[in-house]
């Protein structure tokens, strides 16, 4: 999660001081609102996820990007994340999401899954390269392949985009997440 949370950090301070109006892979979201949901989720939502809590329903609706030094509170809270997920009993026992019971370390891999994916389409709305060590793309690409066909009933993913059989890790899973990685 660290190496996760280090780069999505990475790409958020490189999206500083862009058109937040523009677009991004993700079809309905501009840069402003795709920022705000990957704050609101990969930070705020992650630490009191490790807790068992749910994000405070205040923050649901904030923009976090008009906010002066929000990319400095974004890499605060996102430290605090990291840290609560660092405790080995925040990834034991199952937690409620959405009335339903789920294993604490499902948990925890869709949150690194959301640091990448959202983070890769961060970078590519700013022109940034995105990058990603083998571990974490082994890890994101197991959880894209478990969890895939509940994203995309929820329309979270679009239709899976075809690569090459020699494809990366990396470029499964994002392709298994409807994105392009080319």
């Amino acid at each position: 999660m660290a190496a996760a949370a280090a780069e999505a950090a990475r790409v958020v301070a490189g999206a500083a001081g862009t058109t937040l109006d523009q677009k991004t892979p993700c079809p309905d979201w501009d840069l402003r609102t795709l920022l705000n949901h990957t704050i609101l989720w990969t930070s705020y939502s992650a630490e009191r996820r490790a807790h068992g809590e749910s994000v405070a329903e205040e923050l649901m609706s904030k923009d976090f990007t008009a906010e002066p030094g929000y990319v400095q509170a974004y890499q605060a809270q996102l430290g605090k994340a990291v840290q609560a997920w660092s405790n080995p009993e925040a990834w034991a026992g199952e937690r409620s999401v959405m009335g339903n019971a789920t294993p604490a370390a499902d948990i925890g891999a869709m949150l690194i899954m959301e640091m990448v994916l959202h983070g890769w389409d961060i970078a590519q709305a700013t022109g940034q390269d995105y990058r990603c060590d083998g571990a974490v793309a082994a890890n994101v690409l197991q959880t894209v392949e478990a969890q895939g066909e509940m994203f995309r009933q929820y329309e979270g993913f679009a239709a899976v985009v075809p690569v090459p059989g020699d494809a990366t890790a990396f470029d499964r899973a994002l392709a298994l997440s409807g994105r392009d990685p080319r």
